[in-house]
Parts: structure tokens; sequence; C-alpha cells
């Protein structure tokens, strides 16, 4: 009886093993190609740009100038530009409550879509994000001529981890690194405990091995409610992270965006822009209002 027990556990565990093997594509990477709405619907200016990677896939990119008529900006850093990069799930037309609140501070913004995201070519895999952020870099420090000490990364959830990468390799103004995970065997252990999650990993997004090598000023936010991502992996990231840094504590589930009208995180967001994040502020942990907004505005 013993032996039969033993012998089905370890039928199962192995089920279990070749399943998660198998979908691990699909809980890493959830991409939409239909648009939930485009830029000019929301009265944002905007300009469509396809990036194609040598002998490789398009990609396909949103950049919004920051002399928006309609946006009103107010404290705005000259020249500078924020390269975002979104989460695992949707696609570009799912980030314009982003968009909205970042040409408010007076910043420019090009946001990319991933290989097979949106209008973007190709499938989604680690090495295809990391390439495709630094194309959208080359692009704007060539093309567009943007100073590399003038653009500020941005990425939430899963993009956190590539702007990390990229930070790594690139001399920024600084990294925002929002709601992000430390690695995608930290995320497995998290949820499923019960299996060699490190062996059995397809992908690795360690921004934990990488934050310490930016070179740059690093700014960590995350809030205590995040569901999906645990709040102390945005704790690690922080501190980990190099000198100069800051920590702002969100509150709100992981979609949630109502810290987007909070005078810290704008505070916060705005010393990163205009290269003064850490001046009086480093190391603290700030406390920001509850906010519900979700959907396709505010997709992580």
């Amino acid at each position: 009886m013993i032996i039969w027990v033993v012998g089905a556990v370890g039928v199962v565990v192995g089920v279990v093993m070749v399943y998660f093997w198998l979908i691990q594509d699909r809980m890493v990477f959830a991409p939409t190609r239909e648009y939930a709405v485009t830029p000019d619907q929301l009265g944002l200016v905007y300009e469509s740009v396809a990036l194609q990677h040598a002998g490789g896939p398009k990609i396909v990119g949103w950049y919004f100038p920051a002399d928006q008529p309609m946006m009103g900006a107010t404290v705005a850093p000259s020249g500078v530009t924020v390269l975002f990069f979104h989460g695992n799930g949707g696609n570009n037309s799912h980030r314009m409550e982003s968009m909205e609140f970042l040409l408010g501070l007076g910043a420019s913004v090009f946001l990319i879509d991933y290989q097979g995201y949106g209008q973007s070519e190709g499938k989604p895999s680690e090495k295809g994000l990391y390439a495709d952020a630094r194309l959208a870099w080359d692009w704007l420090t060539g093309e567009r001529g943007c100073r590399a000490g003038d653009i500020v990364i941005m990425g939430r959830s899963l993009g956190g981890a590539v702007a990390v990468e990229l930070a790594t390799e690139v001399k920024a103004r600084g990294v925002l690194v929002e709601s992000s995970l430390t690695s995608v065997v930290d995320m497995g252990r998290e949820l499923l405990p019960f299996l060699p999650v490190k062996w059995l990993a397809r992908y690795a997004f360690d921004s934990a091995g990488k934050i310490g090598r930016v070179g740059c000023p690093v700014l960590v936010t995350h809030s205590p409610q995040d569901e999906m991502i645990p709040y102390r992996m945005g704790e690690r990231l922080y501190e980990l992270a190099p000198e100069p840094k800051e920590f702002v504590r969100l509150s709100g589930g992981h979609n949630d965006r109502g810290y987007f009208a909070s005078g810290e995180y704008v505070e916060a967001v705005r010393r990163l822009l205009d290269g003064r994040l850490g001046d009086g502020a480093g190391g603290s942990t700030k406390s920001v209002d509850k906010g519900g907004s979700s959907g396709y505005r505010g997709a992580s």
C-alpha cells in the first residue's frame, strides 16, 4: 500500500511538473493583438513607430511628444523622455492612463509593444524582450536624437525586469521599477512551492541578480496590497539597488492607479525626471493613499 501511495504521488507530481514546463509561456506572457483604444481617440498626439530587428521581427511603438495641447503639463523637465516597458498582459493600448500621467509631468514618452504584442511581429521571449528594449533605446538615442542622460527608463510589473536589464547596459538619467518581481524563480516558488521551480523554470527575469549593477538613480515602488507580485519583492529590489535610490510604498491592488493623484508619488517621479532623486529623500519609504482605477487605461 505504501509503495502504491508513493508511486501515485510521484506520478501526480511528475504530471504537474510536465504541465508547468509546457505552460510557462502562457504564465509569463499574456499578449493581446487587438487595441482597446488608440491615443488619438483620447485626444493624445502620438507617432506610431515601426522598428525592425536585423533579420528579425518588426516591433511597434508609440511616441508621445511632451507638448500635448490638452495635457496642461505642470513642472516640465526640459527634454526628458520616458522609455516605458509595460507588463506581461495586453498591449500598448492598455497603458493610456500611464501615458496621460507622464505627459502631464511634461515628459515625452516612448511606449513599445514587445514581440507578439499588439501589432508587433514575432513571439515573446525573455531574450526577445531585452532585444526589443535595446532597439527602442537605440531609436531614441539615434534617429530621435535623445541624449542618454535625458532618458528615464520605466518598467511596470514584468516590464520592471526589462527596465532593470536595459539599465545595466546603458547610462540613463534614472530607472523606475514599479510593482515588479525579483525573478521568475521567486514567483514560481510563491505559486508552486511544492515544485523544484529552480530546475523547471525556462525564464529568469532575474532583477534581483542584476539591479546592483544599474549605473543610474533607482526609484522602486510597490504596494503591500499587491495581489499579484508580493510587496516583499519590491522591498528586496530596493535593498539590492545601488545609491542613489528611493522607495515609495503604494497602496491598492496591482492594477490600481489611484497613486497617480498622490503628491508623494508624483514628487518622487518628478525628482527622478529632473535628476534630483535621493536629494534629501534617499532611502525613505513613503506611504501613498489608496486608489482604485483599473481597466484598459491602467493595466500593469
